[in-house]
């Protein structure tokens, strides 16, 4: 088990914004987190990487507890985080941007070859490499949060919403990085309110309601979940397919 979360709780404030969730994650895996605005989802990657703290509960990685851990050990463990809205660093290019993901590696051969490995992924970065950040488009940034977690090598990517904003030309060039990015084996926590695209990348899925887990399993038998496909895909189910046949 690479990442595990056990009865984790989370507030803001008196707030619970996630309430005694477990979660877990292989190695090599796609896990997806995928529920309504205000369900817990980026809390949860928050406090997976360290910018909050659970109230209880307990999170291990690689089998250690690292609940308790400032987020830039949790980086140094091997956890990168890219998080909704991209966060670059507009007034920089786009190879300082990287660089910072590399800040905590010291071989400058690995650092290189991680330059050439986002470069692949992302040949429009390389196009753009002196660039300043602030002047890509929404997808161009969006890759470059991805491409500057690559930088630190990590075991687990954590990402927020990378499809928020984008058009569905890039929506889809960003799902085949994903799965390139798997097919690498490369471990994915992946946040998204776009269901569909979630649980066709997804191995995993895990279905959030107000803080809770009111439904979890394979990616693939949440997709054919009556409920799922109702609230979160705009499939009628079942039932009310039959009724609108009927009524017709």
């Amino acid at each position: 088990m690479l990442l595990a979360l056990k009865d984790v709780w989370v507030h803001y404030r008196k707030v619970a914004a996630v309430r005694g969730i477990s979660i877990s994650v292989e190695e090599g895996e796609i896990v997806t987190l995928i529920g309504a605005n205000g369900a817990g989802k980026s809390t949860t990657l928050r406090t997976i990487s360290g910018l909050k703290r659970p109230s209880s509960g307990a999170i291990e990685f690689a089998g250690e507890r690292i609940d308790t851990v400032a987020p830039d050990q949790i980086t140094k463990f091997g956890i990168a985080h890219v998080p909704e809205g991209r966060h670059v660093f507009p007034y920089m290019s786009v190879v300082e941007n990287l660089e910072i993901g590399a800040y905590l590696r010291t071989d400058k051969a690995a650092i290189d070859k991680g330059y050439e490995e986002v470069f692949e992924h992302f040949p429009r970065l390389r196009e753009r490499r002196k660039q300043q950040a602030g002047t890509l488009s929404g997808g161009e940034q969006q890759m470059l949060a991805m491409g500057r977690a690559l930088m630190s090598d990590p075991k687990l990517i954590l990402m927020d919403e990378p499809s928020l904003g984008l058009s569905p030309i890039m929506c889809r060039e960003i799902a085949k990085i994903i799965r390139d990015l798997h097919q690498l084996g490369r471990t994915i926590v992946l946040v998204e309110q776009n269901a569909r695209l979630a649980l066709a990348l997804a191995q995993k899925g895990y279905v959030l309601e107000t803080g809770s887990i009111v439904l979890d399993g394979p990616a693939q038998e949440l997709r054919q979940n009556d409920e799922i496909k109702h609230t979160y895909l705009g499939i009628a189910s079942t039932g009310e397919a039959d009724g609108k046949s009927d009524n017709a």
